[in-house]
């Protein structure tokens, strides 16, 4: 399974890396909104972890875009926020997202979500 995480904080992107990783998965990264929407396109990943506060535009923003494109627009995408409000969470359900999860993450918990997501993608 093949997983892209965009997120702008290294630390965090290197931890899910490592944990993701670990539990046998392929990891991308993307370090900004734009490069991650780039990424998505060019090789659409199982999964997408997407942060919602990004340079180069929100993740909120480039779920939006990933929706409008056909290429991902079924792309499974579990939002990862350090301040999620009730209407961001609304708002990335609403444009689809599997979850919307706060910092800092259960990462067993994360493991189980990317995996059933993954495989809801690999059925389908």
């Amino acid at each position: 399974m093949r997983v892209l995480i965009a997120d702008d904080d290294p630390v965090t992107v290197q931890m899910l890396s490592a944990v993701l990783r670990g539990a046998g998965m392929e990891v991308v990264t993307a370090l900004d909104a734009m490069q991650a929407f780039m990424a998505a396109i060019r090789t659409p990943p199982d999964v997408m972890l997407l942060d919602i506060q990004m340079p180069g535009g929100t993740g909120v923003g480039v779920l939006r875009r990933l929706r409008a494109s056909a290429k991902t627009s079924g792309l499974p995408v579990i939002a990862i926020t350090g301040t999620a409000s009730d209407e961001v969470k609304a708002e990335t359900k609403e444009l689809g997202a599997v979850d919307c999860l706060e910092k800092p993450l259960d990462l067993r918990l994360l493991v189980e979500m990317v995996r059933g997501a993954g495989g809801s993608k690999a059925s389908g």
